[in-house]
């Protein structure tokens, strides 16, 4: 967004008319033509000549900027400042924060805090620990966006409940698309905006228990808000046959809910209706609203989603109101939100001791406290709150999710896959769960055949209700499942695409260098490439650790000394795990360096992540283990099991042979032998995956 800095008066007035009126989330671009006593097209055309920025994101960045002021110069929270500054949902004010300053809020506030500090340290170290002080989000999508550690989607499509349609692979695209925008608060208290949030998540979580209809995800529709948008742009953007707009107020114990429902093929509504109801039949409303609209626009609903719809969530309405407020703490994205999420969900339960939504979002909460930490601290709490989300509701798909949180957390993926499964019988619209199942598929559960349906699968699903820079961290993730495939012309397009979308995605370029080395095979042009990737940002652990692993493999010691040497000693300084399969590597670098106590640490380490690792990739593993023992007739055994496996990467083609470790291998009789049977079950694979991705019209 084009800095709108001082640039001449009438800038400097439109400015000080929006900051004079910077609490007023009415305020817009109608308000601030009157006031300059200008026409709305003269004011539109001058902001857009002088700013490079249309008039509603001209003042948004007005808010913004103030609201960075306020972070700056006094303690009040992120939410008392969103709206101060205008802005009546806290969610969305972190997110316009995030897109025009690359962190949020909170991640300032830290920033603010630490800058002092940060001066004092070594310059380069600083920034390398920096990455691991970060906002909590930030750092884990910093880190681990590849299959090389990712879970981003865990994020992006879990934690903000980010759901699409989803009824198989196949049949992805539906006739009744349907977009539930932000429902606007009509209470003249402020504070009640997360009640009337409650009713737009209501009704859009009822609709997406229903497979005959595609819903767009409450974030994906956060956006137009305090849009100036048509409803005929809106829906054209977001791919959509019909729209629902609302208004709520609360009252004492009155809920007074405006609805209707429109074909946006015209803009015209086809149903409306003005329900006023006391306070405890909000759930009955709820469920009314839900059948009123497919009922318009003729949707099959099935008695199985008939019965999940008429469910109500607790009886006890305290209870309800404790697990909105939570609900709203629960998306600021910062480890502040999530504990004073908790605290709200153990008053629902303390209400409702039977409230299993309460239960599990406690459960997902606390996953995310031990997001990336190698000490994980919350166990036994996620477990019990989801065994007991799953006891008073075992047909939720979020109790389902809580537990497969739970697996993931202790590192029993292969137990995580049946509840994401059976959570889509349960809500046939989240891709949330296809997007964990991609992730667990691409790193977890290494299987790249699953990896590339359930990432194709759900780039059908979200691709169209995503904005630019969503869509190319997508196409980002499904270049890789590409390229991991042996696909490497689907992967290049759709690397270039994520660059398209979003030229300043940080991990498009460095997924590009892998591409380009898979398509020629030359290292030291790659090394090159992404030496000079680190260099844009040194706090990169990820791009660190290959920079050194390409150097380990030209034997150019001392220069992969140089990178693993930084890369271990802020993973352990921040108390870090990542990479154990890499430990080999260090410790033979250590080694060659003369740090061989170090060595010795780096030999054990690696030995035990063998014998713990479940995957396919253990032969292969155990083989490197064997070589550096100097026993070539086990490692040979070793590679001969690892070639019976199915949907290995293609990495294992690109690089195995280029170890200094398999090149001690070579003169073996056997070598050559179990090297091909190794490629031909590749090639193998790849063939039976692209007839099965063809016949499901998916490649």
């Amino acid at each position: 967004m084009a800095n709108i800095s001082h640039q001449g008066k009438f800038i400097e007035q439109a400015e000080a008319l929006i900051l004079a009126n910077i609490s007023n989330e009415q305020f817009g671009v109608s308000e601030l033509a009157g006031l300059m006593n200008m026409s709305r097209s003269n004011l539109l055309r001058k902001i857009k000549k002088q700013t490079q920025l249309s008039a509603s994101q001209f003042i948004r960045e007005v808010r913004l900027k103030k609201g960075m002021t306020l972070l700056e110069e006094t303690e009040l929270t992120v939410s008392e400042i969103s709206y101060q500054v205008g802005f009546s949902n806290n969610s969305y004010f972190i997110k316009c924060f995030r897109d025009y300053y690359g962190y949020s809020p909170g991640e300032a506030r830290k920033k603010i805090g630490e800058q002092t500090e940060l001066i004092q340290e070594d310059n380069q170290t600083a920034e390398a620990i920096e990455v691991t002080k970060k906002g909590f989000f930030l750092q884990y999508r910093a880190q681990i966006i590849l299959v090389f550690a990712s879970v981003l989607t865990l994020v992006t499509f879990l934690f903000f409940q980010k759901e699409t349609p989803n009824s198989g692979i196949e049949d992805v695209y539906f006739r009744k698309s349907i977009a539930v925008l932000p429902f606007k608060n009509m209470s003249s208290d402020s504070n009640n905006l997360y009640f009337v949030n409650g009713l737009m998540e209501s009704t859009l979580n009822n609709l997406q228990k229903i497979g005959d209809l595609r819903v767009i995800s409450r974030t994906s529709v956060e956006k137009y808000r305090n849009t100036d948008k048509t409803i005929s742009e809106i829906a054209e953007e977001l791919n959509v046959n019909y729209l629902i707009e609302g208004s709520g107020q609360r009252v004492d114990n009155q809920v007074l809910l405006n609805i209707q429902l429109i074909d946006a093929s015209n803009d015209t509504p086809i149903w409306a209706e003005q329900y006023n109801h006391k306070t405890e039949d909000i759930f009955s409303l709820q469920n009314v609203v839900a059948k009123k609209i497919t009922e318009a626009i003729k949707a099959t609903v099935t008695p199985a989603e008939l019965q999940q719809i008429d469910k109500k969530p607790t009886e006890n309405l305290l209870a309800y109101d404790y697990y909105l407020k939570g609900l709203d703490r629960l998306q600021e994205e910062t480890k502040e939100g999530l504990e004073a999420a908790i605290i709200l969900f153990e008053k629902a339960i303390d209400q409702d001791p039977e409230f299993a939504l309460a239960y599990s979002d406690i459960a997902i909460a606390y996953y995310y406290l031990d997001l990336n930490q190698a000490e994980k601290k919350h166990n036994d709490i996620i477990n019990n709150n989801a065994d007991k989300a799953l006891l008073y509701d075992a047909k939720s798909a979020k109790s389902l999710i809580a537990k497969a949180l739970y697996y993931i957390n202790v590192n029993e993926y292969r137990l995580a896959v049946p509840h994401l499964e059976k959570a889509l019988e349960y809500n046939p619209n989240s891709s949330s769960v296809v997007q964990i199942l991609a992730d667990l598929y691409s790193r977890a559960i290494p299987d790249t055949g699953k990896y590339l349906q359930y990432a194709l699968k759900g780039l059908q699903l979200d691709i169209e209700t995503n904005d630019s820079i969503s869509k190319s961290y997508m196409y980002l993730a499904l270049s890789n499942a590409f390229v991991q495939n042996g696909f490497t012309n689907e992967a290049k397009k759709y690397i270039d695409l994520s660059l398209d979308n979003n030229p300043e995605n940080n991990y498009a370029p460095y997924l590009k260098v892998f591409i380009q080395y898979a398509q020629h095979q030359n290292i030291e042009r790659a090394t090159n490439a992404l030496e000079n990737e680190w260099k844009k940002d040194t706090t990169r652990l990820d791009i660190m650790q290959e920079v050194a692993k390409f150097y380990y493999f030209q034997e150019k010691y001392d220069r992969a000394f140089y990178y693993y040497d930084k890369f271990v000693k802020i993973k352990e300084s921040n108390g870090l795990s990542m990479y154990p399969q890499e430990n080999l590597k260090i410790g033979l670098v250590y080694d060659k360096m003369g740090l061989h106590e170090s060595a010795e640490d780096f030999y054990k380490a690696y030995a035990e992540y063998c014998k713990n690792d479940q995957s396919i990739y253990q032969p292969a593993s155990l083989a490197m283990k064997y070589l550096h023992e100097e026993n070539p007739n086990l490692a040979i055994e070793q590679l001969k099991l690892f070639a019976t496996k199915n949907n290995y990467q293609y990495w294992v083609l690109l690089f195995i042979e280029e170890d200094p470790l398999m090149k001690t291998l070579k003169s073996h009789p056997e070598y050559h032998e179990v090297i091909q049977k190794i490629r031909d079950r590749f090639w193998e694979n790849h063939n039976e995956l692209k007839k099965s991705l063809k016949d499901k019209n998916l490649l």
